[in-house]
């Protein structure tokens, strides 16, 4: 190869990346997943996709007993809780996410995936595709169970879909659920009836602190049969000195301390109006003693 032939080559490079960036510059491709790639576009991404899955999937060690019924019972839990959503299942409509997703995930209650493809996806997800690297938060044992689970999936029908799901042990995969807790069938966990856990807990908490004085306004867990009333802190004394009765239904009224005094009945007679009230009278002197007096 001539020099003149390696820099023909060269600016031909240069001008094809230029162009290239100048079409990513420019936004003309319209990304949105409402809009489909162009045929060629789609065709090189899904090539890209197939190929790097499966050379992969290839390299990894399979368990021999991906036929188990445990590994596929234990596997329906997990399915059912976290890929229905995109995946749908057995007799299921297409979901909000199942619909704008693009690429369109597979419905896999009617597609068969090579169990290794499937660990491998379901462990390392797919760029820019909506679907996620479960492995970040799964054992690789409980991909395994989901992956023998694909397997027996497609030959399912929906009633024997819902019964295997409800004998699974609901969503448990050892490492990213909350405390490792369960989901029963539809991918809902059990809750305690909140107000049974607060009367334990209060209850629990009034019998800890027997015998000190309490905050009446808080609220406190009441044995069965208690009439209903009003839980707020109730003065039992009256400003004017009685005692305040509450009624269950949550109405007070006032006992005074003492009852009030009748009027006394008049036993008098009203006095006799002065006859010379208001009317200036002469001073006199008083009388005359016989002695000298000093004021």
């Amino acid at each position: 190869m001539t020099r003149k032939s390696l820099l023909t080559l060269s600016i031909l490079s240069g001008v094809a990346l230029a162009a290239a960036a100048g079409f990513v510059w420019s936004g003309v491709y319209n990304i949105g997943a409402d809009d489909t790639h162009t045929r060629p576009v789609y065709s090189a991404l899904q090539a890209l996709r197939e190929r790097s899955i499966e050379v992969r999937a290839d390299k990894l060690q399979r368990p021999a007993d991906l036929s188990d019924p445990a590994r596929i019972r234990q596997g329906a839990g997990n399915y059912n809780a976290m890929c229905t959503g995109c995946h749908l299942g057995p007799g299921m409509q297409e979901t909000e996410l199942s619909k704008g997703l693009y690429p369109a995930p597979p419905n896999l209650s009617k597609e068969t995936v090579d169990a290794g493809k499937a660990f491998w996806v379901i462990k390392h997800g797919i760029k820019a595709s909506g679907m996620p690297a479960w492995g970040k938060s799964m054992d690789d044992e409980y991909i395994w169970n989901m992956a023998a689970f694909l397997q027996a999936l497609p030959k399912l029908t929906p009633e024997q879909y819902q019964a295997l799901v409800a004998s699974s042990g609901g969503h448990s995969h050892g490492g990213g659920e909350s405390e490792g807790h369960s989901h029963a069938e539809g991918g809902e966990e059990p809750h305690h009836d909140e107000g049974e856990a607060h009367e334990h807990a209060e209850g629990e908490e009034h019998d800890a602190m027997a015998g000190m004085p309490m905050d009446e306004s808080k609220p406190h867990a009441h044995p069965p049969g208690t009439p209903p009333h009003t839980d707020a802190i109730k003065s039992t004394q009256a400003p004017s000195g009685g005692e305040v009765h509450v009624h269950a239904d949550g109405k007070t009224h006032i006992h005074d301390a003492t009852p009030a005094a009748k009027p006394a009945p008049a036993t008098t007679k009203p006095a006799t109006a002065d006859p010379h009230a208001g009317m200036d009278m002469p001073a006199t002197a008083p009388a005359s003693d016989g002695h000298d007096h000093q004021h």
